[in-house]
């Protein structure tokens, strides 16, 4: 079951259980055994399961609730936060410093993604102000050496490693010494893995986290190991000083649950997911807001985090401003299209907006989103200022289609197609309107605001998605290559 499936089942769950006439101790038994099959079915550790199963009975007593309790609420409360504890290590992991030399030893088995999650770690830390050093220990997999250096070139970080040296350890500490005399602030050492575990392999990773004191070691591993994962993040962790994990391969052809273990197995916080082979697909783990996604609530902070990145500062008031006034034009859809292709993978983008999950955007289909917006601003290009600007789609008679279409080197469904779409955008624009946005880009309220209707439970969550119109009908711009 892969990960998008399994939010779906949990939330189909609370569904069904939300549309239930009576809520009593058969409904409540039928809902946890639906989100018991579904969390084993995606490789979440039996016990695991069990002991969140009893946690959430305890909490939800039906006989002791009085009438004027909202039974719904608490079950999907209980459910959310349960969820939340499972991923929660309950201690932040270690937070490297600018300008202060840290050193991080990755380890994990060979395949899980190490090398290219340690260009991942360094780019995301240099994007953000670092001086990040990749070292190439692993002298294990041929071939290891020429994958971090392509990867640290193309990413342009400094990297050290060997082809005549076979000892780990002297690499790993000649790396580390030659990067902390060159001020690098966040050095970066690649260990060895091995096809599965064995002796060799751990006592390699003892010698090198010796030899170089790393001030964190991360325990990469793949998300589709099954039912393998807590013990083999545990055995890491009884052999080095494992305190963070993250998990390789989280793009929806594979089952997440059996890498998530690794968080009670480890008793360290995941910090990173990855999400696919580039350099950008590499997410910062948040508890809550990866569950909220995972039950397709959404992560309005993350959405808007996102906005911010693309969105200079002076415009953001702008941006709201549209946004609450309601008036949807062609021109505001181009802009938007735009911050969109910016903003970065476009399934990862839209799974932060409450309703939307990965069932409604099928990983690989990225590039013919892409496309397909791209299509639709080369149409846009060759509207007047008087299209892009007016809100009243009456104006598109057919002459002005049939020109658009000539000019574009486009066809005229396509440019009817096109505004079908601008129509529907405009319809769930329209939802927004009256919406009381923070002044100053202040996104922080707003996501409060969403994330206690999110809480109120399935009733609060159609609420909002009646603000927000439908999501297969906003999916619908995106959903097909036509």
């Amino acid at each position: 079951m892969v990960l998008a499936q399994l939010g779906g089942s949990i939330s189909r769950a609370l569904q069904q259980m939300s549309n239930a006439t009576v809520i009593d101790e058969k409904v409540l038994k039928e809902c946890l055994n639906e989100i018991t099959r579904a969390l084993v079915q995606a490789d979440v550790q039996f016990k695991l399961v069990c002991d969140m199963q009893t946690n959430i009975k305890k909490i939800v007593n039906l006989e002791d609730l009085a009438a004027g309790h909202d039974k719904r609420k608490i079950i999907q409360q209980a459910v959310f936060k349960e969820l939340c504890k499972m991923l929660d290590a309950g201690k932040p992991s270690f937070t490297p410093k600018k300008g202060k030399p840290s050193v991080v030893m990755f380890v994990g088995l060979q395949g899980s993604g190490k090398t290219t999650t340690c260009t991942k770690y360094a780019y995301y830390h240099q994007k953000k102000g670092w001086k990040p050093a990749l070292v190439c220990a692993d002298t294990f997999r041929a071939g290891a050496f020429d994958q971090l250096k392509q990867n640290a070139t193309k990413a342009k970080i400094p990297f050290y490693g060997s082809y005549m040296e076979s000892d780990p350890v002297k690499i790993a500490v000649d790396g580390v010494e030659r990067f902390k005399k060159e001020n690098c602030d966040l050095i970066i050492v690649d260990t060895s893995g091995r096809h599965k575990q064995e002796a060799a392999l751990f006592e390699e990773m003892r010698q090198v986290s010796e030899a170089t004191k790393p001030d964190l070691v991360i325990f990469v591993m793949d998300s589709s190991i099954g039912q393998a994962a807590f013990d083999q993040a545990q055995a890491f962790k009884q052999s080095v000083a494992v305190g963070a994990v993250i998990v390789t391969k989280m793009d929806g052809h594979a089952k997440g649950g059996g890498a998530l273990s690794a968080v009670a197995a480890t008793k360290s916080p995941v910090i990173f997911i990855g999400t696919g082979e580039h350099m950008d697909e590499f997410e910062v783990f948040d508890v809550k807001p990866f569950v909220s996604r995972l039950l397709g609530m959404g992560d309005w902070s993350g959405f808007m985090d996102k906005i911010h990145e693309v969105v200079p500062m002076d415009q953001q008031p702008e941006l709201l401003q549209k946004l609450s006034e309601g008036n949807f034009t062609l021109r505001i859809m181009y802009e938007q299209f735009q911050k969109i292709l910016k903003m970065g993978p476009i399934s990862q983008v839209f799974s932060m907006l409450p309703g939307f999950s990965a069932e409604l955007m099928p990983k690989g289909r990225e590039k013919e989103s892409q496309a397909k917006i791209k299509r639709y601003m080369t149409m846009m290009d060759s509207m007047t200022n008087e299209e892009l600007d007016s809100s009243n789609p009456k104006i598109m008679n057919e002459s002005r289609i049939m020109r658009i279409a000539r000019g574009a080197g486009r066809q005229v469904r396509e440019v009817m197609e096109m505004l079908e779409e601008y129509k529907r955008l405009a319809k769930i624009w329209s939802k927004m309107k009256g919406l009381k946005f923070p002044k100053k880009g202040d996104m922080s309220a707003l996501s409060r605001n969403m994330n206690a209707q999110q809480m109120g439970g399935m009733g609060g969550l159609q609420n909002l998605m009646k603000q927000m119109g439908s999501a297969k009908d906003m999916m619908g711009m995106f959903g097909d290559g036509n």
